[in-house]
């Protein structure tokens, strides 16, 4: 028998992988047995959809019998990237839900509501406040926990509660301390630059009652907790009255009784709709509460948000009318001691607009350095005391402004007496009148000038100066004989002279008004829409600073300034350095900051402001003024008439209402008002009308010489004319002026009354000009109104 031949052992069958007997040395096609590939097949198959087939995805086998090594399929790659997507869904679960609900919890326990009267001890502390060199100048006593009046719950009516509800938080009777809607549109107007916080009432309470407003998470995160756990533990009612026992309105006032008693002197009780939710509207920024325009815009939002909740009926929001406060000065102020109480409130009202409520200082227990020069102030005061001796006319009030113009700092501030007596007799803080705009009459033309030579045009240009020269049938007048330069008079002579019928021309058909009054922002005047006082109207009376156009005397010192700086704008300012309990420097405006102001190039700034100077310089001499010894000066004088009533005694028609100096050396710039409250006719000492030389002037020329006296001898630098130079035009001969139109004359559309201007103080009477006769029916402006057709002021002394 033929034994039957074995098969070689390489060609018989494999075997079967599920049948064999793996040694933990063999692996499926000599692969690495942690090959991921392998895991991920299985570990996938647990999660693929049913009916797959789990192993449709291996690569195909070669002719060997091995898997060839390839890149893993689509499918393979889809398969794993879920995978890393689950596990990373997983960790951030873990990261962002559970970790920090175990440190929500922590934290509510750990952190502790403060209370209000804790609070109030907090907000107690005083704010000093020290003069240029260190010396002390008073303390802001916050009296009585800050003017504040503590309110149990239950003594706040529902229409003041639902006013701040609707100013601040409307959800707040059912939130539980926050609301999540109310974050995620504050991160989605930080994200988009849009405006609107996500804070709660009960939130907003956290962070003044702890004094900390930092913008991290960490305050955030225990502002959250803290309101939760206040949510917890307490009553809405008593949340409510906690937050407006606590929370600042402007005016000293911390919580809503001592808020309703400084805007309004009433108790909170006693509020009414429309009063209620102006107070409630100014919680987002007590600072402005002086601004008219924001307050009366958050008045009218709250107001609607009022109806909107159901909390007004739209029948009494349609009735409503604005409720105006009484004027601050007349509000309670907290008790400064020997401090000026105008300085004092300039202080806060900057630091204010500085984003530091007093709530915030007396929290901090601030120490500011003020930029008042204690001599200075000293000067300034006996200043106007001398110039004021022997004045007998009861109306006449004063103010004087010293700023740096290397630093912009105010170093003498004088607005007059700080206390008053009332129609009582009782005694109440006094109106500053250096922070009160007027009229700033011819004063204001160094600012038409600075427009003018903007343009390129020089003070050699001509206009024609003759007196009475009428414009669409109007007539504008001159300050009499002295004041006319006949038809050719270069822009340097009637500056010289303040001849109104060539400024009024320049404005009227050169710059135009609007460069006027941007020339004038330009130089330091700050208008009620940067969160000054000054009113600049758009009318052609800004050309003599008269009709609705009104500026302070730390506008028109400041405005100066920059000429006296050589065309660089230092912006005003009472703060050099303030430093909080721990001594750590908040704010530091020791070092100057200025910019160019009347071109972006500094040498054509300077240009500009060293021709303005030029032609300032020779007021100084036509007024019978003089510079302190040593030192180079200009300025400017400004009068506004009084408005002539029909019942006035005829020798009214002379009088006038206000009236300035404004002048600088190249170390300070000084502005002097004197002038009544309104449109009064004012009169000196001996009866006569008083002139921008008058009395203003004298207290000028004094406080200078005062101030300036030991210092080094300053000269303003020369710089090249402008266009034109005045030096080299030949002008007319200045003749007689016109006589007046006779009454008879018949205007082509309307009445062509006299422009007001100040003429040139007589020795005698009988040397005074005389005015084209009255209209039966005047139509021209008096101090503050606007017509904006017609200019109303003028001087020349």
């Amino acid at each position: 028998m033929v034994r039957p031949v074995e098969p070689d052992p390489y060609e018989r069958e494999p075997d079967l992988i599920t049948h064999h007997a793996h040694n933990g040395t063999e692996h499926r096609s000599g692969h690495d047995p942690y090959d991921d590939r392998y895991d991920d097949r299985h570990e996938d198959a647990a999660f693929a959809a049913e009916g797959d087939d789990q192993y449709d995805d291996e690569p195909p086998e070669g002719e060997d019998g091995d898997k060839k090594k390839k890149e893993l399929t689509p499918k393979q790659r889809k398969k794993r990237r879920w995978k890393i997507i689950r596990r990373v869904l997983y960790a951030m679960f873990g990261l962002f839900v559970v970790v920090p609900a175990i440190a929500f919890v922590i934290t509510y326990f750990v952190v502790d509501v403060p209370s209000q009267e804790s609070v109030a001890s907090l907000q107690s502390q005083p704010i000093t406040l020290m003069y240029s060199d260190g010396s002390p100048m008073g303390k802001i006593a916050p009296g009585e926990g800050g003017s504040r009046v503590i309110l149990r719950p239950g003594d706040i009516p529902d229409v003041v509660k639902h006013a701040v509800y609707a100013a601040e938080d409307s959800s707040f009777e059912t939130n539980s301390g926050f609301d999540i809607g109310g974050i995620l549109r504050a991160v989605y107007n930080n994200v988009t630059g849009g405006q609107g916080g996500g804070s709660t009432i009960s939130q907003q309470y956290i962070k003044k009652a702890t004094a900390n407003e930092a913008p991290t998470l960490t305050r955030k995160w225990t502002e959250l907790a803290k309101s939760f756990k206040m949510n917890n533990q307490m009553s809405k009612e008593e949340i409510i009255t906690a937050y407006l026992n606590t929370i600042y309105f402007g005016r000293g006032a911390n919580g809503i009784e001592a808020a309703a008693q400084a805007y309004f002197k009433k108790p909170a009780k006693e509020l009414s709709a429309s009063e209620a939710s102006l107070l409630a509207g100014l919680i987002q920024g007590p600072s402005r509460s002086e601004n008219e325009p924001y307050a009366q815009k958050r008045w009218n939002f709250v107001m609607d948000q009022m109806v909107s909740n159901n909390w007004l009926n739209p029948a009494d929001r349609t009735a409503a009318q604005y409720p105006t406060p009484i004027p601050k000065a007349q509000a309670k102020a907290d008790d400064a001691g020997t401090l000026s109480l105008h300085i004092r409130n300039r202080v806060i009202d900057e630091l204010e607009a500085r984003g530091y409520d007093q709530n915030q200082l007396h929290q901090g227990g601030f120490k500011i350095t003020t930029t008042i020069d204690p001599k200075a102030q000293k000067m300034a005061e006996e200043s106007v005391a001398e110039g004021m001796k022997g004045q007998t006319d009861e109306s006449l009030l004063n103010a004087l402004v010293a700023v740096d113009p290397k630093t912009g700092g105010v170093v003498a501030y004088w607005g007059g007496p700080d206390w008053t007596e009332n129609d009582k007799g009782q005694k109440v803080p006094a109106n500053d009148w250096a922070d009160i705009p007027h009229n700033p009459g011819s004063s204001f033309k160094a600012f038409d000038l600075a427009a003018f030579l903007k343009m390129g045009k020089g003070l050699g240009e001509t206009f024609d100066g003759t007196n009475y020269r009428k414009f669409d049938g109007r007539t504008v007048r001159n300050a009499g004989e002295s004041s006319s330069c006949g038809p050719v008079c270069t822009v340097a002579k009637a500056t010289e002279i303040s001849a109104n019928t060539v400024f009024y021309d320049m404005v009227r058909n050169v710059t135009k008004v609007d460069p006027v009054a941007d020339a004038a922002r330009e130089a330091g005047v700050m208008t009620v829409d940067k969160g000054g006082k000054a009113k600049l109207s758009p009318d052609i009376n800004i050309a003599l600073g008269g009709g609705g156009t009104v500026t302070t005397a730390e506008d028109m010192a400041a405005g100066f300034a920059t000429f006296a700086g050589e065309g660089v704008r230092q912006k005003q300012h009472f703060v050099a350095k303030m430093t909080n309990a721990q001594d750590e420097v908040e704010i530091d405006e020791t070092a100057p900051k200025g910019t160019p102001a009347f071109n972006s190039d500094a040498d054509k700034s300077k240009q500009i402001a060293g021709n303005v100077t030029d032609a300032l310089e020779k007021v100084i001499p036509y007024s019978k003024m003089k510079c302190p010894s040593g030192h180079d000066c200009a300025g400017k004088t400004g009068t506004q008439q009084y408005d002539f009533k029909d019942t006035d005694p005829v020798s009214y028609h002379e009088r006038n209402a206000q009236t300035w100096m404004v002048g600088y050396t190249p170390a300070i710039s000084t502005a002097v008002w004197v002038g009544g409250d309104g449109n009064k006719p004012l009169h000196d000492k001996g009866g006569k009308p008083i002139y921008g030389k008058t009395i203003a002037g004298p207290i000028w020329e004094d406080f200078m010489s005062r101030y300036m006296t030991g210092k080094p001898s300053e000269k303003f630098d020369n710089v090249k004319a402008i266009g034109k130079d005045a030096r080299t035009v030949v002008t007319t001969t200045p003749s007689k002026a016109p006589e007046p139109p006779p009454t008879s004359e018949a205007p082509t559309t309307i009445p062509t009354p006299t422009i007001p201007t100040e003429p040139t103080e007589p020795t005698e009477p009988s040397g005074w000009p005389t005015k084209p006769p009255k209209s039966t029916k005047p139509t021209r402006p008096g101090p503050g109104t606007s017509d904006p057709l017609f200019p109303n002021t003028g001087d020349t002394g």
